[in-house]
């Protein structure tokens, strides 16, 4: 079955209540005839409520909505990738991997009832419009979606080609306004590559199908002039395929462990090796993260920071450290993403919660104290421990609270993008050498008996 890493996106739905619950009976400590029975309770339970509901509410109501909404509730309990697909969805989660899909072009989550910006995509409406990562979305074609199962809200997003749509942005600091956008077939550039002098420049902006074959084209023409150093540029990038990041991170070691998953049974456990696919053995790189740089990217990331191949630049990731099996529920019934397992960098480390923290801290944009108060205040902030229900980190790791960054840009700074200024520095320095890992390998979490 195809492993997901994608962020947090794309809305929820329902999954088959017998299924689940069930599934849920049969592996649970203690005697499971007993639990079994204790299950069918519920489920009596929950079919009686509906009825009575359905008998004696104020008005008529649709009972398959009210039943997706409350199994939509019982999966969003879990965890905050967990979530049913329905048909429609699930096809379009297809087409989404396959690197070509119909939309707004942005990657959006649920935070306390609230539909968050987690990253727009390079190239796409969401981009263009000037959609940015931390924007709330509030309302569409002046309809509020606040309460809105996330589900609800991204089939709003989505519309026939050449529609028009207007969304209502919140924004810190900034009054509430209105952004039109053109719905269209989203075909984003996956892959970017320049040269800045002899320094290559390669972004990835997701992973999917053809993001292997993209950066291989890419590196290739970085190839054609002297090459002092290469930006790997992961920054907004939101995940996708655990299978595509191995493969990128293949590009740049020779052999040896990316990453490996474990999950709730022993059999669950595997390690995933590079692929010998080594394009650039003797290269300094540096790699770009921010808040959101999730999922793969952090994979691709913490490998090449624990194998010491790369020097991480930035600001600390987003931190989701789990990875989503897609399980297929049967013709015409959809399918069901469900966390099935933790990841770990090749060190031992799970990121979960905490993110992968920069070797070299480097601010986007300039903060003032009062700037990283407000930070420090704020009740919810961008990352994967924000959100509700997230997992623990299972070795106790904690995400670091906000703080003056290290390095930012000074007062008089005119460039456009200064953490890519201070990583094309830092080679041409000939200081794009990574320290070496002096922290032992974490322990293997201990396994859980079913």
């Amino acid at each position: 079955m195809r492993k997901w890493l994608l962020g947090p996106v794309i809305g929820a739905a329902l999954v088959g209540a017998g299924l689940t619950f069930t599934a849920f009976a049969v592996t649970t400590n203690g005697n499971a005839s007993e639990k079994r029975a204790q299950t069918f309770k519920q489920l009596e339970l929950f079919a009686e409520i509906v009825a009575k509901a359905q008998a004696n509410y104020v008005t008529e109501f649709d009972e398959s909505e009210a039943i997706e909404a409350a199994i939509n509730g019982m999966l969003a309990s879990l965890d905050p990738h967990s979530s049913y697909l329905d048909p429609e969805d699930f096809k379009d989660m297809q087409a989404q991997t396959s690197g070509e899909y119909g939309g707004l072009g942005i990657e959006v989550t649920a935070q306390d009832g609230f539909v968050k910006v987690v990253s727009p995509m390079d190239g796409t409406p969401a981009y263009r419009a000037g959609i940015k990562s931390g924007d709330f979305l509030t309302a569409i074609d002046g309809k509020s979606i606040v309460g809105l199962p996330l589900n609800d809200a991204v089939k709003q997003m989505r519309g026939d080609v050449n529609s028009a749509i207007s969304i209502t942005v919140v924004r810190e600091n900034v009054e509430p306004f209105d952004v039109s956008l053109t719905r269209e077939v989203i075909r984003p550039e996956v892959v970017k590559q320049k040269m800045i002098g002899d320094v290559g420049y390669v972004r990835v902006t997701t992973f999917n199908e053809q993001t292997v074959k993209a950066l291989d084209r890419a590196l290739e023409a970085t190839r054609k002039g002297p090459l002092k150093g290469l930006v790997l540029d992961l920054r907004d990038n939101p995940g996708g395929l655990l299978e595509a990041s191995i493969e990128v991170t293949s590009r740049f070691v020779n052999g040896g462990e990316v990453v490996s998953t474990r999950g709730r049974h022993d059999t669950d456990s595997k390690r995933y090796n590079a692929v010998r696919a080594n394009r650039y053995p003797n290269v300094p790189i540096v790699v770009l993260v921010n808040g959101g740089s999730a999922s793969a990217a952090e994979i691709v990331a913490g490998a090449l920071k624990d194998r010491e191949r790369a020097v991480i630049m930035g600001v600390t990731s987003f931190g989701k450290g789990s990875v989503q099996t897609v399980l297929p529920l049967g013709p015409n019934k959809g399918a069901m993403r469900l966390t099935t397992s933790r990841y770990y960098t090749p060190s031992g480390k799970s990121i979960q919660g905490s993110g992968i923290e920069p070797d070299v801290e480097v601010a986007q944009v300039r903060l003032s104290e009062k700037d990283i108060a407000d930070l420090k205040t704020r009740a919810a902030r961008y990352s994967e421990s924000a959100l509700p229900h997230a997992l623990e980190n299972d070795q106790g790791a904690e995400r670091k609270p906000p703080h003056v960054p290290a390095d930012m840009p000074p007062a008089e700074y005119k460039g456009e993008d200064y953490q890519l200024d201070q990583a094309v520095a830092l080679i041409q320095a000939g200081k794009a050498v990574p320290e070496p890992q002096t922290t032992a390998a974490a322990p293997a979490p201990a396994p859980v008996t079913p």
